[in-house]
């Protein structure tokens, strides 16, 4: 059974009582980076449980996560960081190449 985009999901469980939260996901990347650091830091992260589809649940340290929030880049950032771009180099950046700085 093979799962569509939509159904291949990540949660993360963070409660405020436990000392663990619980990271569920399909995503090979983030699944790639759980993984090594659960080899680097085995005391702080672990692999809970895989399943056939595809999915893995990761137990970590509660200290150990954080979600960060980007705000949108202003004209005037954009602008700075195509000066830099040119200074240096660069062909002039596209939207999505500069939304990543």
């Amino acid at each position: 059974m093979k799962l569509s985009k939509y159904e291949r999901e990540t949660i993360i469980n963070f409660n405020e009582g436990g000392q663990e939260d619980s990271i569920y996901t399909h995503n090979t990347k983030l699944k790639k980076r759980l993984q090594k650091f659960s080899q680097q830091y085995p005391e702080l992260c672990c692999l809970e449980r895989a399943d056939r589809y595809g999915s893995e649940t990761y137990l970590i340290g509660k200290t150990r996560l954080s979600i960060r929030l980007l705000p949108p880049v202003s004209k005037e950032r954009r602008e700075k960081i195509s000066k830099v771009g040119s200074k240096y180099g660069f062909q002039k950046t596209d939207e999505s190449i500069i939304r990543m700085m």
